[in-house]
């Protein structure tokens, strides 16, 4: 199964960039372990139209293009579903063991997910009832994944 973060909006230099290619080459190395055959993080660029209507749709466009055929799909929604570590380690493993040829993270701009995409999903996965920002969003969901990775190989990563 391959992993795919596609994320509207880029990462400057710094620390933000650098912490993601950190997550970014353990999720590659430690993943080969648990069946992860690659991974790719997908920058799209915001949508310049003036009505947040027209952005998100215009998003939506480009973030679907970024999933393939059979992909399980998983969207940051600041009104899904909070999971632990555990759970979430559990639900990719599922994923992967019923054959998934891919993994999706959605993460939208700064006015969100179309709701078309949203009702897509296999997962609509929030961190908390809080909003965070996309860029965190993405190093968030990065920690996850080389997290999860690291539970279904039972590396001492993670201590419950």
């Amino acid at each position: 199964m391959r992993l795919v973060v596609a994320a509207v909006g880029g990462l400057k230099r710094g620390p933000e960039r650098e912490l993601e290619g950190r997550y970014f080459e353990r999720i590659i190395k430690a993943g080969r372990a648990v069946g992860i055959r690659g991974a790719t993080i997908s920058e799209l660029g915001e949508s310049p139209a003036r009505r947040a209507a027209d952005r998100i749709s215009e998003e939506a466009a480009k973030l679907t293009k970024e999933i393939p055929d059979g992909a399980a799909v998983v969207a940051l929604d600041e009104r899904g579903e909070s999971l632990s570590s555990e759970a979430l380690a559990q639900r990719i493993g599922r994923w992967r063991d019923d054959g998934r040829p891919a993994l999706v993270f959605l993460i939208g701009g700064p006015d969100g997910l179309a709701p078309e995409l949203v009702a897509k999903a296999d997962l609509r996965l929030a961190f908390g009832r809080m909003t965070w920002p996309h860029q965190l969003a993405r190093i968030m969901i990065l920690e996850q994944l080389y997290r999860a990775i690291a539970i279904l190989s039972r590396h001492p990563y993670h201590r419950p």
